[in-house]
């Protein structure tokens, strides 16, 4: 967990549980290893809306629309942001892994109201192989992000009725 995470949860007494688990890359593979829910682990995007880098939160078993993202910020412009516009935002963490404190790093932060139903959720700590779970009511407290809606679903039928 990048020290700087670890701190600030500290610092705002905040309880977490930190998971470990085999190496994963795709959320997909992160929910199997740890057993958690997929629409519990949050998988954090990053994007650019009108040219300015911010950070998309979401349940893993979705998508970002970006037109319906586009539309909920009223921004001219959201695309997907290549990895080498944001590797160096994030020194302490893994590509792909980032947590969803985009507070911490200079990032306006943007939560799928779909996530906000969760009492708790996970999501990367900064690596492949640990996860962090923390109630959804601290993750709002700490990171104050917008709530708004911007995901469709995908997979839904290779998902099963179970995860939805």
């Amino acid at each position: 967990m990048p020290a700087k995470l670890r701190e600030y949860l500290d610092d705002h007494g905040v309880k977490y549980v930190a998971i470990p688990h085999q190496v994963a890359y795709t959320a997909r593979q992160t929910a199997a290893v740890t057993h958690v829910p997929n629409k519990e682990l949050a998988k954090t995007v990053i994007v650019k809306i009108d040219g300015v880098l911010a950070m998309v939160v979401l349940p893993a078993s979705y998508a970002v629309d970006l037109s319906l993202l586009q539309a909920a910020t009223g921004a001219r412009s959201v695309s997907l942001a290549k990895e080498s516009e944001f590797k160096d935002q994030f020194p302490e963490c893994e590509i792909g892994a980032m947590p969803p404190f985009g507070n911490l790093y200079g990032m306006d932060v943007y939560v799928d109201e779909s996530l906000t139903k969760d009492e708790e959720i996970a999501f990367n700590a900064g690596s492949h192989y640990e996860l962090l779970r923390i109630s959804y009511a601290d993750f709002q407290w700490l990171v104050q992000p917008r709530v708004l809606k911007f995901t469709g679903l995908r997979d839904a039928d290779l998902l099963g009725a179970w995860h939805l």
